[in-house]
């Protein structure tokens, strides 16, 4: 019975995860992200917990289906991948029971059938191969060199001090180097041929002995060991239908080398001595496992992809010629004769497909939207685009973001004249908000932190996982330092970062906007910069003085605030282009970027909120603090009342004699004095028209089209979550 198999202790911990994701406010925030951490570190300590855990996290997920509580389908579904990566001992029908699910989800919209695709593409060749998942992890994350699995990963930490203040600097640094500190190259190794071993041979496998055996083998054995390991796991992957039984059988003779003559006198092995299964590298299709997912319709031919076909069908079925059902032989004559052949053209420059598309950069290095295949090369492994992946975290407020997408931005400009990295790196950007340790007003800490409510509201594991780190952040930067290295530390901080690096690869993206700015000394050009979350209008006091006035413009200039005009593009559900120009008195604006909370994101009660539609973050939401002048007997008085529009595209000019400050990214660094005039519109993608239109070879008239096409594409930063934004 399965109920046997069930851990009390595992069970109370899923629960508390599951309540904890149903409660519309947790009792305790501090506490958010603690039990899905204890209940990875228990089958950390014991993995033989492991499928217990599984079948726990599988029976609820089931439940979780058949009452469309879909709200902990995706943080269920990232836990119990997470276990799977790096647990042994999982028979193959819990791996067969999780794929049958994640193929039932596919008929769900996203982002659950792009999560459930994802798991369903990496469990196809877990359970015909054990241990892969956590080898190519392992390889990847810790460079270790393999011919066989080159790709590779590294995280970038950046981190202002001038707004992280330098004892969470330090705490983190002195957290990272105390990690990796256990993670040599040697130990790497050691963990990949035991995981690979023990997944394999399940119980036949003496954990103990085999760990004393790496522990005492030389560097050299052990890297001869672990290429041995990584050859048979990878060139069983790369099958196109691979066999459990012959993975077994390999990995069987290089644990009876190992562990020498008393392995195969217990009638293990047989006596047969270590092989390596090495073959030529271009004999290896790494993508094989693609294409061993069973989705009907899911991956059209390779060869026949490629080749137009000339049609001869007159539409009578009579008239097909025999054996016309049966597709021809790739590499036949008839596939041959009916390729298209052209001579005498002109030749075109192959730039990569989407060089000039946000898809390029940004995003899980994943699969296509419409075939399922990787969107880099064609010899690429499912889920991976590039050969290498930078991952970017972020920690910082709404100001480090503000300065993330500058160099975001430039990076992109960059690139475009001469690209580099497109074609060989995949860059994912994360961010962690860690805001200040003073004690602010809740006003001032809400403020800073706008985007991290926003990615909170939109997927609900990021607001358990990620969004109460800070306070164990400057926990840690308060506790004393401790100088003892030899022993093994349980990184809290650590573990929550590692655990989002990797599972979180649903990207939301945001619209940079561009701003130009006139200023009031003509002599100067105009500059230009951009903004991420918000960009502040203050009045400047009048910088001439009063007597410099025209009679007419005095009395104006007496009142509060200046005299602005807008010009802006408003926002309609058609998607017509409607501009109002308007006059009027005000003390200040604000432009911001994101949406509220408490009016653009709703949701019932028993479940987490719903996050805004698309269109609700990539429009401005301009608030205009308008002063209403009264008269009465007592004289003239002056009120203030705040007007709300919203536009992507806004012009505004100081009327008067007042000039205007602007604040971007609430970035006192980034501050703008003596502006008389600014114009607000989406940053388009840096691309190059003209570049296009030339490679192309198209007309006069038709570059002016593709040109304008490539400016009006807008360029929008994506950072990554669990889950994208849950409609």
């Amino acid at each position: 019975m399965e109920s046997s198999d069930v851990d009390p202790d595992l069970q109370r911990s899923v629960h508390a995860v599951l309540r904890e994701l149903s409660a519309p406010a947790p009792a305790l925030p501090s506490n958010q992200g603690m039990w899905r951490w204890s209940l990875h570190k228990k089958v950390e300590r014991d993995p033989g917990k492991s499928p217990a855990l599984v079948r726990i996290l599988l029976r609820e997920l089931e439940k979780a289906e058949s009452e469309d509580a879909r709200h902990v389908i995706i943080p269920l579904l990232h836990t119990l991948m997470y276990v799977l990566t790096k647990a042994t001992g999982i028979t193959e029908e819990l791996h067969r029971r999780t794929y049958a699910f994640c193929t039932r989800l596919l008929t769900l919209p996203a982002p659950y059938c792009t999560i459930a695709l994802d798991c369903a593409i990496r469990l196809k060749t877990e359970t015909a191969v054990p241990g892969t998942l956590y080898q190519r992890l392992v390889i990847a994350e810790q460079n270790l060199k393999s011919e066989l699995y080159p790709y590779r990963e590294r995280v970038f930490l950046f981190v202002d001090p001038e707004l992280v203040s330098p004892s969470v600097c330090s705490a983190l640094l002195l957290e990272i180097e105390a990690a990796q500190g256990q993670q040599t190259p040697e130990a790497c190794m050691r963990h990949v041929v035991s995981h690979a071993l023990q997944a394999a041979l399940g119980e036949a496998c003496e954990a103990g002995v085999l760990q004393r055996k790496l522990q005492t083998s030389s560097p050299r054995a052990l890297e001869h060991y672990f290429h041995a390991v990584v050859a048979a796991v990878e060139q069983m992957a790369s099958e196109p239908s691979p066999s459990r039984e012959g993975h077994l059988e390999r990995l069987e003779e290089i644990y009876c080398s190992l562990l020498g003559p008393a392995a195969a006198a217990r009638g293990r092995c047989g006596g047969k001595e270590l092989v390596l299964f090495l073959r030529p590298r271009s004999q290896l299709r790494l993508s094989a496992d693609l294409e061993a997912l069973d989705l009907q319709g899911l991956l059209p031919d390779r060869e026949l992809a490629r080749a137009s076909m000339l049609s001869t069908d007159s539409g009578i079925e009579r008239d097909l010629p025999w054996g016309a059902d049966e597709p021809p032989t790739p590499g036949s004559p008839e596939v041959e004769r009916a390729r298209l052949k052209r001579k005498g053209g002109i030749k075109k420059r192959v730039w990569p497909p989407d060089i000039l598309m946000p898809g390029s950069w940004d995003g899980p290095p994943g699969l296509h939207q419409r075939t399922g295949r990787p969107s880099g090369d064609r010899g690429l492994l499912p889920g991976v685009s590039r050969l290498h992946t930078a991952r970017v975290l972020v920690l910082g407020d709404d100001r480090m973001l503000g300065r993330l997408a500058r160099a975001y931005h430039s990076l992109r400009k960059r690139e475009t004249q001469k690209f580099c990295l497109t074609p060989r790196l995949s860059l994912q950007l994360y961010y962690i908000p860690v805001l200040a340790s003073e004690k602010p007003t809740a006003s001032r800490r809400s403020e800073l932190g706008e985007l991290a409510a926003f990615l909170g509201r939109a997927d609900p594991w990021y607001e358990s996982i990620v969004n109460t780190l800070c306070p164990a952040i400057h926990k840690l930067a308060e506790m004393p330092l401790s100088l003892d290295t030899s022993q093994p530390v349980d990184p809290f901080i650590l573990d929550a970062i590692t655990y989002y690096v990797r599972m979180g690869t649903q990207p939301i993206y945001f619209q940079i906007y561009a701003v130009k700015i006139f200023l009031s000394d003509l002599s100067q050009d105009p500059a230009e910069d951009i903004f991420l979350t918000e960009l502040k209008v203050k009045i400047q006091d009048s910088k001439f003085p009063r007597e410099s006035l025209s009679p007419r413009r005095r009395g104006v200039a007496e009142g509060p605030g200046a005299e602005l005009s807008v010009r802006y593009q408003k926002a309609l559900l058609s998607h017509r282009t409607r501009e109002v120009t308007v006059s009027l008195r005000a003390t200040g604006l604000v432009l911001k970027a994101l949406p509220a909370g408490d009016t653009e994101v709703s949701g019932p009660t028993h479940c987490p909120p719903t996050a805004a539609p698309e269109t609700d973050h990539t429009c401005l939401n301009i608030s205009v603090t308008e002063v209403v002048k009264t008269s009465n007997l007592a004289g003239r008085s002056f009120s203030t009342v705040t007007n709300t529009f919203r536009s992507a595209n806004v012009q505004i000019q100081s009327q008067d004699q007042r000039l205007l400050t602007l604040l971007l990214d609430k970035d006192s660094c980034r501050a703008y004095r003596d502006v008389a005039r600014f114009e607000v519109a989406p940053c388009p993608e840096p691309c190059s028209g003209a570049q296009k239109s030339k490679v192309l070879g198209l007309s006069s008239h038709q570059e002016e089209i593709e040109r304008t096409k490539a400016k009006a594409k807008p360029l929008r930063m994506p950072i990554n979550t669990f889950s994208g934004i849950v409609q």
